[in-house]
Formats: C-alpha cells, structure tokens, sequence
C-alpha cells in the first residue's frame, strides 16, 4: 500500500487501487485497450475531471432555471390535489355507507325524535325549508360546475 488513507476494507484497497493504475495509465497515455472493464472506466473519469469546466454558463440560464422552479411546484401541488381529492372522495363515500349502517340499525330508535322537529307537512314553514334546501343544494352545485370547468388562471379575474 502506497498511499496516505490504508484501508481496513479489502474491497476498498482494490477499489483504490483500481483508481491509481487507472490514474497513472491516464497520466502515462497508456493504451486503454489493455485495461479491465473497471480501469476504463476510472480512466474515462479521470479523462473528465482533466477537462476544465466551461467559464460561462448559457445565456438562458437564469431563465432556464427560473422555469423549473416554477413548474416543480405547479406539478407537485396537481399531483397533490388529486391525491387528496380521491382521498376525501373516499372518506365521503366511506362515511355515506357508515351514516346508512347506522340509520338501517338505529334509526328506529332516534328518528322519530328528528321527525317531531320538522314542522307538519302542509304549513308554510315546510315550503320555505324546502325552497332554503332547494337554494343551497344549486349554489353548492353551481359552484362545483363552475370550479371543474373554469381553469384556475381565470378564477380570479
């Protein structure tokens, strides 16, 4: 062993070494047609690592840059949404199946009580809730269709 960091590892004395003959062959311009597979490779890394890098980077660059930033996180928040989209569907379609269990178990018990709340069929109170439910049920479905079929860019305008 030649060199100032020896190694407890056999593995890692070979891979070391590897790299030195392949660093001394490079040095020495050698014919890479002698060499193993791993020593190619090393010398072909060594062959860059000699290359200087480029001084300027492109003039686009910041631009380039710029726009990959923002697009990461537009994509990453769609991917997001409709995780958690599917995600709430799921737990709406869960607790829907859950609230008919209960109802089909219990609600011969307690529905009867919910009933004598509502004000008797025929009154004008039962007109007006329904017209109240007629009114909130369209907005809320209003506001659904028009959230699905408007683009985001354009809700705000």
């Amino acid at each position: 062993m030649n060199h100032d960091h020896p190694y407890d590892d056999a593995a890692r004395e070979r891979e070391w070494q590897a790299q030195e003959r392949a660093l001394d062959a490079e040095r020495r311009g050698l014919d890479p047609a002698a060499d193993d597979a791993r020593t190619r490779r090393y010398r072909l890394l060594a062959r860059a690592l000699r290359e200087p890098m480029p001084v300027a980077l492109p003039a686009d660059f910041a631009q380039r840059m710029a726009a990959q930033v923002a697009a990461a996180p537009a994509r990453r928040r769609a991917a997001d949404a409709r995780i958690e989209y599917s995600l709430i569907g799921t737990l709406a379609a869960v607790m829907a199946v859950a609230a008919g269990v209960v109802v089909a178990n219990y609600g011969s018990a307690w529905l009867p009580a919910f009933r004598s709340l509502l004000p008797p069929a025929g009154t004008p109170a039962t007109g007006w809730l329904l017209a109240l439910g007629g009114c909130v049920g369209t907005s809320w479905l209003l506001g659904l269709w028009h959230n699905h079929h408007i683009p985001a860019s354009n809700q705000g305008v």
